[in-house]
C-alpha cells in the first residue's frame, strides 16, 4: 500500500501491508494472474451455475418464524432442493442466509417473475441481449443488464444456487416485512438478531451446520456486522455494495445530509405496512397479524420524525457522526471468514467499495474485491460479458463451493483486486492502489486552460502555484439536478434521462469553476484516494463546497471520475484517522463531523479546507486532461440543514488563488501527468 496513517498513530493502527498472491502453488487450469474474467476456472464456475444441477427442483416455504431470546418473533423463508416429484431432499446441506429489510413479497414477486415459464425467460434474454451503447437509452439499458449480471439472485431466492446442494434462509428485518419488533437500523439488537439466526439455522436438521452470508446493500452491510462478531459456523461472506462508514459514505457525506437517506427512510417505512400475501391468513389466525400490527402502530415512520427534527433544528444527534453510528459501522478488521466484496465507484457507498477490501485482515485470495463503473442499481451490469468479470451469481456459488464445501475450483486464485479502470478495460492484479503510481500535486492557477470557456471560470492545474493573488467568485444554481452527482443519489435511477445525468459534467460546469490540466502524451493511471486543499472565503458564516475530479476527452466530454464535499464549518481534521502518502502528503482528509468540533466561518476571510475525494481508479487516455471542477453547492447530492442554511443565506463564496496560501489537488497517478506538464512547460 501506498497509504500511510498519520505518524502519531501509527504506532496505536497497523498498515495494511501489500497485497501478494496468496499461494505459491500452482493451479491447474488458471491463466496467470491479471485475467478478470478467471480464464479456464472461470469457464467452469459459469458452467456449473448454468449446467445440469444435482437436484431438479425446489421447495420454497415462506412461512417460517424464529423466535429471538427477547420473544420477538422473526419471518423467514426457507428454499431446499427437491427431487423431481417435489419431495424435499432429507440430506442436510450448507445454509445461505440473507437478512434485509425489503419485506420478502417483494423478493417473492421478483422471484416467481424471474422464474415463471414464459415471462422469466424473456427477461433474462432481453437483460442479455439488448444493448443501448451508445444511444440515447444507454442508461437504461445499463439498468436491464443487472439482471444478466446475476445481482438478483445474491439480493433475493438464487434457486440454482440451492439446486446445486444448498439451504437458503431469507429474513424479514426486525420490524420489516413479517417480523414483529420495532426497527432499529442496523442497530445493536439487530446485530444481535443475525447471530442468533445463524445459532437458529446451524441447528436445523436440514443444516450440515455450516453457513454462509450473503446480500446487496442493507443485507451485505448486515453481513459485514455479523461476521465481525465472528460465529463459529459462518465460514464465508459474500457482500455487495455493503458498507462500513455510513456517515461518510451517505448520511452526512461533507457534514451535510443526502436526500438519498429521505427517501429510502420512507419507502423502508411504506413496505414493512404491507402484509406477505403468502401467509396473512394465518397470522390473522394465530394472532401474529394483531402483534405485527400493533407493532407497526408503535413505530408508524421509523427515525423519519427524528430526521425532520434534525434537519429543521440541527438538534438531533444523527446529523452529527455520533455514538448512534458507531455501534453501526461493521467493525470489518475484527472479520475473519473469507468475504468476497463487491461496489462501484460512483455507488452510493463509494469509500467502502476499496475501503472494507482494505480494513480486512486476511490474506488476500481468502479476501476478494471487485469494483466496477457504476452506481447502487447497477451493480453487476455487463458481468459475464467478453473480458469481464464473471456474473455474481456465478462468483457467489464459486466462493461458497470453496469455503462451505472445501472444493478446490480455483477461487481463492481469482483476483484478488479486480477493477473496471475508468477510461479503460476490467483488470485484476495485486493491490489497491495499483503500482507505478506516486504522490502527484497539481496547483489551481487562474491562467485559462482554454478548454472550458462554458464554465464560470477556465482556469489551469499545474505543478506551480498561482503567480499573483487573485479571487474567483461562485454562488449556488441547481445545475447539480442534472449530474453525476444527481445519479449516484439516486442510487443511479436518473441515468435513464441521458448522458448529461451520468457521463458528460459541461451541463454542471456551467456553474462551476474549473481547472484543467494540458492532454497527457501517454496512457496515465490515477489510483487511490485524492484530497483537495483550498483556500476559501465566503461573505456569510457557513459556505458549502463540492468537488468533482473528471477526465477531459479530446471532443471536450467532462466525465466525472470522482467527488466529494465539505461544509466549511465542518473543516476541523482528525489527523490520526486521515491518510498521507509516502511523502507525507495528505491523501485523505478525515473530518470530525460532530457538533462539539465545529469551527466558525468568519466572514470575508480567506480559510483552508481539505476536501476528501472518493478513491478510484483511472486511466487517463493519450491526448484527455485531468480537471478539477469547484461548486458552491450539488443540490440534492448535498443538503444543508436549515440552520446552517439561515448562515450561509445570500452568500457570495469565492476561491481565493493565493501564491503563500496556494489551493493544490494531492492524487496518486503516473509519471505521464507530470511529463506532460513539463513538456508544454506549465
Amino acid at each position: 500500500m501506498t497509504y500511510q496513517l498519520d505518524p502519531a498513530e501509527r504506532r496505536s493502527r497497523p498498515l495494511t501491508a501489500p497485497s501478494r498472491r496468496p499461494f505459491a502453488s500452482p493451479h491447474f487450469g488458471t491463466l496467470p494472474l491479471g485475467d478478470p474474467t478467471g480464464g479456464a476456472d472461470g469457464i467452469r464456475w459459469r458452467e456449473q451455475v448454468d449446467g445440469k444441477q444435482l437436484y431438479p427442483r425446489v421447495v420454497v416455504d415462506r412461512d417460517v418464524s424464529i423466535r429471538m431470546s427477547d420473544g420477538v418473533i422473526l419471518k423467514a423463508t426457507v428454499v431446499r432442493p427437491a427431487n423431481r416429484f417435489g419431495q424435499t431432499v432429507l440430506t442436510p446441506y450448507p445454509a445461505i442466509i440473507n437478512i434485509n429489510p425489503y419485506n420478502r413479497a417483494a423478493i417473492d414477486f421478483i422471484d416467481q417473475a424471474l422464474h415463471a415459464p414464459v415471462l422469466g425467460k424473456a427477461l433474462h434474454t432481453a437483460s442479455r441481449s439488448v444493448d443501448a451503447s451508445g444511444t440515447a437509452l444507454e442508461g437504461l439499458t445499463n439498468l436491464t443488464k443487472t439482471l444478466s449480471g446475476g445481482v438478483f439472485d445474491v439480493f433475493g431466492i438464487n434457486r440454482n444456487l440451492v439446486r446445486s446442494g444448498y439451504v437458503q434462509v431469507v429474513v424479514d428485518v426486525r420490524g420489516t416485512g413479517s417480523s414483529h419488533g420495532r426497527w432499529e437500523i442496523l442497530g445493536l439488537r439487530e446485530q444481535q438478531d443475525s447471530v442468533e439466526i445463524i445459532d437458529w439455522v446451524s441447528e436445523q436438521e436440514w443444516c450440515d451446520g455450516t453457513v454462509g452470508l450473503a446480500g446487496w446493500s442493507y443485507s451485505a452491510i448486515n453481513s459485514l456486522q455479523a461476521a465481525d462478531k465472528r460465529p463459529p459456523q459462518l465460514k464465508a461472506v459474500f457482500a455487495v455494495e455493503g458498507c462500513d462508514d455510513i456517515v461518510r459514505d451517505i448520511y452526512i457525506t461533507g457534514g451535510m445530509p443526502s436526500a438519498f437517506i429521505p427517501v429510502w427512510l420512507s419507502a423502508v417505512n411504506a413496505l414493512k405496512w404491507v402484509p406477505n400475501p403468502s401467509h396473512v391468513l394465518r397470522d390473522i389466525l394465530r394472532g401474529d397479524a394483531l402483534r405485527w400490527a400493533i407493532d407497526r402502530i408503535k413505530s408508524p415512520a421509523t427515525e423519519i420524525p427524528s430526521l425532520l427534527w434534525g434537519f429543521l433544528t440541527a438538534r438531533d444527534p444523527r446529523i452529527f457522526d455520533d455514538p448512534y453510528f458507531d455501534v453501526r459501522d461493521p467493525v470489518v478488521s475484527r472479520i475473519e471468514a473469507p468475504t468476497f466484496t463487491v461496489g462501484a465507484w460512483h455507488d452510493l457507498f463509494g469509500r467502502s467499495a476499496t475501503g472494507v477490501y482494505e480494513r480486512l485482515q486476511m490474506e488476500p485470495g481468502r479476501k476478494q474485491m471487485i469494483v466496477g463503473d457504476g452506481y447502487h442499481l447497477d451493480v453487476g451490469s455487463g458481468f459475464g460479458g467478453p473480458a469481464a468479470p464473471p456474473r455474481l451469481d456465478v462468483l457467489e456459488r464459486a466462493w461458497f463451493d470453496r469455503w462451505l464445501k472445501g472444493h478446490r475450483n480455483g477461487i481463492e486464485y481469482y483476483g484478488p483486486v479486480t477493477m473496471l479502470q475508468q477510461g479503460g478495460v476490467w483488470t485484476s492484479g495485486q493491490s489497491f492502489p495499483r503500482p507505478g503510481v506516486e504522490p502527484t500535486r497539481l496547483y489551481l492557477s487562474p491562467e485559462s486552460s482554454s478548454t472550458a470557456d462554458h464554465a464560470v471560470h477556465d482556469g489551469s492545474l499545474g505543478p506551480r502555484p498561482a503567480r499573483e493573488v487573485s479571487s474567483l467568485h461562485i454562488r449556488p444554481d441547481g445545475r447539480g439536478l442534472r449530474s453525476r452527482d444527481m445519479t449516484q443519489v439516486t442510487a443511479g435511477a436518473t441515468m435513464v434521462l441521458g448522458p448529461d445525468w451520468f457521463r458528460d459534467a459541461r451541463f454542471q460546469e456551467r456553474g462551476g469553476l474549473s481547472f484543467t490540466t494540458p492532454p497527457v502524451t501517454a496512457a496515465t493511471p490515477i489510483s487511490g484516494a485524492m484530497n483537495l486543499r483550498l483556500n476559501v472565503a465566503t461573505t456569510a458564516h457557513e459556505a458549502i463546497w463540492a468537488v468533482t475530479v473528471n477526465d477531459v476527452a479530446p471532443d471536450g466530454t467532462s466525465t466525472v471520475l470522482t467527488n466529494g464535499a465539505l461544509s466549511a464549518s465542518n473543516r476541523a481534521l482528525d489527523r490520526s484517522k486521515s491518510v498521507y502518502a509516502s511523502d507525507g502528503s495528505l491523501l485523505s482528509a478525515h473530518h470530525y463531523l460532530s457538533r462539539k468540533r465545529k469551527l466558525p466561518v468568519p466572514a470575508d476571510e480567506p480559510i483552508r479546507i481539505d476536501v476528501d475525494l472518493v478513491p478510484t481508479d483511472a486511466v487517463l487516455q493519450p491526448g484527455h486532461r485531468l480537471r478539477v471542477d469547484i461548486y458552491a453547492a450539488s443540490t440534492p447530492r448535498y443538503l444543508t440543514v436549515v440552520p446552517d442554511l439561515i448562515k450561509a443565506r445570500g452568500r457570495h463564496q469565492r476561491l481565493v488563488l493565493d501564491p503563500e496560501h496556494p489551493s493544490y489537488l494531492t492524487l496518486l497517478a503516473g509519471d505521464g501527468l507530470s511529463f506532460a506538464l513539463e513538456q508544454v512547460g506549465v
